[in-house]
């Protein structure tokens, strides 16, 4: 599988993806107009879209942890 644009990996993808997902199915606006209703394709639809900002931070835990820091940092929701 071909990398996504601004990912160091495809597990990376899955994971921004994933937890922008679950924001999405707990309330979350949409960031971009879709004629899409499910969450997993419309995480996809603002990643590609690049709505969906984030970043390694300098200390990390765990992949997961930090990209659910990142997103919830990104989307405004600390």
């Amino acid at each position: 599988m071909k990398l996504m644009d601004g990912f160091d990996s495809n597990y990376r993808y899955i994971l921004v993806a994933a937890r922008r997902a679950r924001q999405l199915q707990s309330g979350a606006p949409p960031v971009i107009d879709t004629h899409s209703r499910k969450p997993c394709r419309i995480a996809q639809d603002e990643i590609k879209a690049g709505k969906v900002k984030w970043m390694i931070p300098e200390i990390v835990k765990s992949p997961t942890e930090a990209a659910s820091v990142i997103l919830d940092k990104a989307l405004g929701q600390e």
